[in-house]
């Protein structure tokens, strides 16, 4: 049986607010779905080192995405993540990967 990827679960309480829970529930949903292993969900209020504490958990868990409800819990953008994993947002449904694709040379004639 082959061993399912590593992902962590990333939520910000301020902006998950009320529908924490539900946002929880969404990512582990997508996750399973998508052939993930959530293995951890780190939850952090707004700080300054956030994303590099995301990044340490990434690193620690050798995770090979991460989930979260919408970019908004990554300051809009999945730039400062992207470069380490790939950034899965629940609403909308996105995978922003970290390996760019090009075509072989001579390929695209």
């Amino acid at each position: 049986m082959a061993v399912k990827p590593t992902a962590l679960g990333y939520v910000r309480r301020d902006v998950s607010g009320a529908q924490q829970v539900w946002d929880e529930r969404q990512m582990r949903s997508l996750a399973r779905r998508l052939g993930y292993d959530l293995t951890q969900t780190v939850v952090v209020d707004a700080t300054e080192d956030r994303i590099v504490e995301l990044l340490g958990a990434v690193h620690r868990f050798d995770a090979e995405a991460v989930i979260t409800p919408n970019l908004e819990h990554l300051d809009g953008t999945a730039d400062a993540v992207v470069s380490t994993c790939d950034v899965i947002t629940v609403r909308p449904e996105n995978t922003y990967a970290r390996w760019a694709f090009t075509p072989h040379a001579g390929m695209d004639k």
